[in-house]
């Protein structure tokens, strides 16, 4: 974080490793009554703070705190905006929530370095044509990625709730090119894969390599180990999203709102039909689904299945099933996720 004092700025830099040594003997001692919250606030607060809540969080890190003192000539002195976004680089953030999406090849393991830089290949390549369909209908998203090793971490920079539902969209698309790629590879390893969808919380950071940041940034947190749990349990070309209750302002809300899976699902479909018209194959959308399964109810409704996995270590995440159809104006459907019926074939009893 920073301030200024008159025309010196101010940077607060604290090494990672000693954050937690002002509160190792007595947290009250130091003024705070809940350490992880206090941090957490750091990492989540305004980069740009004032002078009064610069010197209380100095008085509290104490000695482990370091403050960088710089003036600028006047005529080159940066603007606040500039600061706030260039510190971001060398600094981690706290994202309370938002929306990540976790890609997995399937079967990655088994194949060979080449054929794995082919796969990643693929996947980057259906992620950068969805993104160039998606700014052709105005859909703006403001993506971001990682690399797992044989997959990818994908997020949307937006913290709203119409940001979350780009980056469903751009899923959408990701996973429908993916798809029709592997329909039309006859030798190059094309990939299939599987998907988890989640909203919560995580650190984001940038590397540096020597004194320069990287312009790509890194995610790790709560929202990360669920996708990785979830992902785990997926079958092959399974979409799992997960079970999130979050409250979130939409870019015309008045303010904040709960939203819950299935509200994010049901707005998601609403809006749906911005993406008609958009080529995927060489053909245009004509019509696009997107829902959760369940089992079929009397009167041709379907209830929503909630399912609950457990993890390596005992813990519980609980998911759903999402399937996405998309119906093109002249050539055959493309079905996404797998469905219900699927996941829960009959029973056979045995003949007696």
């Amino acid at each position: 974080m920073w301030t200024r004092v008159g025309d010196e700025y101010r940077f607060l830099a604290v090494r990672h490793y000693a954050i937690l040594e002002p509160f190792d003997a007595d947290p009250a001692a130091a003024g705070v009554a809940d350490v992880v919250a206090f941090i957490d606030g750091i990492f989540a607060g305004q980069r740009h703070v004032t002078t009064a809540e610069f010197e209380r969080i100095c008085g509290v890190l104490g000695k482990t705190a370091r403050v960088i003192r710089k003036v600028f000539p006047v005529a080159g002195e940066p603007g606040d905006a500039l600061v706030t976004r260039l510190i971001a680089r060398y600094s981690v953030s706290l994202v309370p929530r938002r929306a990540v999406v976790l890609l997995d090849a399937v079967g990655f393991s088994l194949r060979t370095p080449l054929e794995q830089v082919a796969m990643l290949n693929s996947i980057s390549y259906s992620v950068n044509s969805a993104y160039r369909q998606l700014l052709s209908k105005d859909v703006d998203i403001n993506f971001a990625r990682t690399t797992t090793g044989d997959g990818f971490y994908i997020w949307n920079r937006s913290q709203t709730i119409e940001g979350n539902i780009a980056l469903y969209k751009l899923v959408m698309l990701v996973l429908a090119d993916n798809a029709v790629a592997r329909r039309k590879a006859q030798r190059f390893p094309v990939p299939q894969l599987r998907a988890a969808f989640h909203v919560g919380k995580h650190y984001e950071f940038h590397q540096v390599e020597g004194l320069n940041p990287t312009t790509f940034g890194y995610i790790v947190g709560q929202v990360t180990i669920d996708l990785a749990r979830m992902i785990e349990q997926a079958l092959p070309g399974q979409i799992l999203l997960g079970d999130f209750v979050i409250e979130m302002a939409g870019d015309n809300d008045a303010g904040a709102r709960h939203f819950n899976t299935l509200d994010f699902v049901e707005r998601a479909a609403r809006s749906l039909n911005q993406l008609r018209g958009l080529v995927v194959a060489g053909d245009e959308i004509g019509n696009i689904r997107c829902y959760l399964t369940g089992e079929a109810l009397p009167g041709g409704g379907f209830m929503v299945n909630r399912y609950e996995l457990r993890d390596k270590h005992g813990i519980v995440h609980p998911v759903y099933n999402a399937k996405i159809n998309i119906h093109r104006r002249r050539a055959g459907p493309i079905f996404l996720g797998i469905q219900h019926r699927d996941l829960h074939p009959p029973r056979i009893l045995p003949e007696h």
